[in-house]
């Protein structure tokens, strides 16, 4: 049996200790600059955590993941991402759509819209809907995007800049902690749809990553940060 980690995110969407890989991921993925790091140990964990990032984080080799020495007697693991040069992300590619979500609260009421890139002008907008969250929102109107390029039989991009959103659309499946009852029942029916069309549609459209930190916010973003 794997033993369990402890992972503390001092820079993130929501910094504390969490105790899966995969909560730590929300608070991070696609996070300018997070900062993040994991223990074998809870007290290990909290002691890093009320310690500061600048006295426990970075002290491994660069990479995606490298192995570190100990900290209050805990083994630990060193995250650090290494930014994209401007030739590997590229210029914009404005024959395409944009798409991002609007919450107020995660969770809370979502809405989401795609524009087109060049002109900003909105081509679809859905919600508000009731309860769900960023990530949720943000797979959904790429889905949404995809749906209606196909109609359309257009081959444009779809850019979003929730990296999440981006892994479940190719995975065609979602990993959301959000829990399934009454108050959430639109959006995971929603979601749902969204994941059958996936299964049994093709389509030869990019599925691109918008790149906030070198190109600003994303043409559809609702201003709401």
């Amino acid at each position: 049996m794997a033993k369990q980690k402890f992972y503390v995110v001092w820079v993130g969407r929501k910094p504390g200790v969490y105790t899966s890989w995969a909560d730590c991921q929300l608070q991070t993925n696609g996070f300018d600059d997070a900062k993040f790091k994991s223990y074998e140990s809870r007290a290990a964990a909290d002691e890093a955590y009320q310690g500061g990032w600048k006295k426990h984080w970075g002290q491994g080799s660069a990479g995606a993941s490298s192995g570190g020495g100990s900290s209050s007697g805990g083994k630990s693991s060193f995250y650090k991402r290494k930014s994209p040069s401007a030739e590997e992300i590229g210029e914009i590619d404005y024959n395409s759509i944009s798409v991002d979500v609007g919450t107020n609260g995660n969770p809370g009421p979502v809405e989401y819209k795609g524009v087109d890139t060049q002109t900003g002008e909105v081509i679809f907008a859905v919600g508000p809907i009731a309860k769900g969250t960023n990530n949720l929102g943000e797979f959904l109107a790429i889905v949404h995007g995809l749906a209606h390029l196909k109609k359309l039989g257009s081959n444009k991009t779809v850019y979003s800049d929730s990296v999440n959103a981006l892994k479940w659309v190719r995975e065609k499946a979602v990993s959301s902690t959000l829990v399934r009852d009454d108050s959430t029942a639109e959006i995971w029916l929603m979601v749902d749809r969204a994941i059958r069309w996936l299964q049994t549609n093709t389509y030869s459209n990019k599925v691109l990553k918008w790149h906030t930190k070198q190109w600003g916010e994303i043409k559809a973003d609702y201003g709401r940060k």
